[in-house]
């Protein structure tokens, strides 16, 4: 079969939607005999007869009703295709979502200067929200850490980032030059309600497979920080949280024989547009140490 006219396609759809070569004529801008020669320039590329005139009006044969779906898809389709390659090509506006302690100013003011007329915006997430946020278009790209899922996302690491204990002043390690998780064998640590969240920062097993010890559940960050001052847990934190100041009456310890953190950029796995590799690359340039393994689908 000839490759089909999408021009004789919306020809088509129009027709059957008014059932009204007239009607049609008009909502199409073109005259009615030429628009029922280009309805059969269509049939004829089908090879179907697709529209039947009659004393009543104008009807759908019975390949016309097996057609139309097939060609208001194809016209959708074609729309999106197009909506897509322009928005790819012609990228007006990025917003880059962060988690807390996460700098991106550096990376953010590469893109502005590499793109001046785009609308570059920058959004504050909660530990939980990269995921979600990307998936929902909240943002376009998040700079943030594992543990994060990466089905549907493409996710960079930017460089790794040690993990230090985090305990209240008073605590018996506080000041310590350096601390192992022998030494907090026995210490409470706060749960989150994320399974493999709370499993990554509680080291849960342990090495030698023996479980981390249980902690107060808590669901914000601020939670877990209220719960070590008040001396009812310790918790292993990234070194960038303590950097961005925590608060006055907590301190942090260097932790030995734990592997490090990872922080990742992370973008929709199909999502193609320009702003967006833009920020890839002006993150790996900006907050990484060059380009990093990619995960995801």
């Amino acid at each position: 079969m000839t490759d089909l006219d999408l021009r004789l396609v919306r020809y088509f759809i129009a027709v059957a939607s008014h059932l009204h070569y007239g009607r049609a004529a008009a909502e199409l801008h073109i005259a009615q005999p030429s628009l029922s020669r280009q309805i059969g320039r269509l049939e004829a590329q089908v090879g179907a007869r697709l529209l039947d005139r009659t004393r009543q009006g104008t009807r759908l044969t019975e390949a016309g009703e097996a057609f139309l779906p097939h060609a208001q898809a194809l016209l959708r389709s074609s729309e999106q295709a197009g909506a897509a390659a322009r928005a790819a090509a012609r990228p007006t506006r990025i917003t880059v979502g962060y988690t807390a302690g996460l700098i991106v100013t550096p990376a953010v003011q590469n893109l502005r200067h590499r793109h001046p007329d785009a609308e570059v915006r920058t959004l504050h997430l909660e530990w939980n929200e990269p995921r979600a946020a990307l998936l929902d278009r909240r943002v376009d790209a998040a700079v943030t850490r594992l543990p994060l899922r990466t089905d549907g996302l493409r996710v960079t690491i930017l460089h790794d980032e040690p993990k230090l204990l985090l305990v209240p002043l008073e605590h018996r390690l506080a000041g310590k030059e350096w601390a192992t998780l022998d030494d907090i064998d026995g210490e409470p640590i706060p749960r989150f309600p994320d399974p493999e969240w709370d499993a990554y920062w509680r080291i849960d097993p342990r090495p030698g497979g023996r479980p981390a010890p249980d902690g107060p559940p808590v669901e914000t960050i601020e939670d877990k920080l209220e719960c070590i001052a008040a001396g009812q847990a310790v918790a292993i934190v990234p070194a960038a949280l303590h950097a961005a100041g925590i608060r006055p009456d907590l301190t942090t310890v260097p932790l030995r024989g734990v592997e490090p953190g990872h922080v990742v950029v992370a973008t929709r796995a199909a999502d193609h547009s320009r702003l967006v590799a833009a920020f890839r690359t002006a993150a790996r340039d900006c907050l990484g140490g060059g380009p990093g393994p990619a995960h995801g689908t």
